[in-house]
């Protein structure tokens, strides 16, 4: 009697700890919108290692309170605390300076489309003391060659299409499209990171970014 009373114990607890434990689905992208593909993600608890798929898509198994560790040839690594609460998780990697990041990222096949990546030019805060500038425009002029700021708060990634036509890039913070009223009001010290974004790279927001697109992660957007 006693031990079947111990075995039902067992099962009790055995059953508990394995209902603790969830899977939870992710997706890692690079520039916010480029998958990253064979993305390794590391659980904490388990040390399990699982990859992205074509995608950059994954589906990971872990506990309550978990910790995943995202990394690839070419990004900085990131990790990602987990509460009970969290059923997806989406990860932004961002790239290494310089252009072996960028051969990489490309080389090990994280990246399938090349010429998207490269229509991509980024700059973190990491890299540059951003509160040096007066404004976000000072900046974008500072530190991206061949963007055009024009006194009305216009930016011009590429060259006009049309005499008539408006040539402003798309402005997006935290992954929210704004005006230039808002994009005007950003300060410098609290950017994390922009990135500008042309040719091929702007497919994915449709007309609105035939211009440019213009992305701003602010450091309480990334928070």
């Amino acid at each position: 009697m006693k031990k079947l009373i111990f075995a039902i114990i067992a099962c009790g607890l055995f059953s508990l700890g394995q209902a603790q434990n969830r899977l939870i689905k992710g997706v890692v992208t690079t520039f916010d919108e480029i998958s990253v593909i064979g993305a390794s993600v590391r659980v904490s608890s388990t040390k399990q290692i699982v990859e992205t798929d074509s995608l950059g898509q994954f589906t990971v198994e872990v506990a309550p309170k978990d910790k995943l560790k995202i990394s690839a040839h070419g990004f900085s690594s990131r990790a990602v605390k987990l509460d009970e609460q969290i059923k997806f998780v989406a990860v932004n990697l961002f790239l290494k300076p310089g252009e072996k990041a960028r051969t990489y990222a490309v080389g090990y096949g994280h990246v399938s489309d090349a010429e998207k990546l490269n229509a991509v030019s980024q700059v973190r805060d990491d890299d540059a003391n951003f509160a040096q500038y007066a404004s976000i425009y000072d900046l974008i002029e500072g530190r991206f060659p061949g963007v055009d700021v024009f006194d009305n708060g216009d930016v011009v990634v590429r060259g006009p299409n049309s005499m008539n036509s408006d040539n402003c890039a798309l402005f997006v913070v935290d992954g929210i499209v704004v005006d230039k009223t808002t994009f005007a009001a950003l300060t410098p010290a609290a950017i994390k990171s922009i990135d500008v974004v042309k040719d091929s790279g702007t497919a994915v927001y449709g007309t609105r970014g035939g211009n440019g697109v213009v992305l701003v992660e602010t450091k309480n957007g990334s928070e």
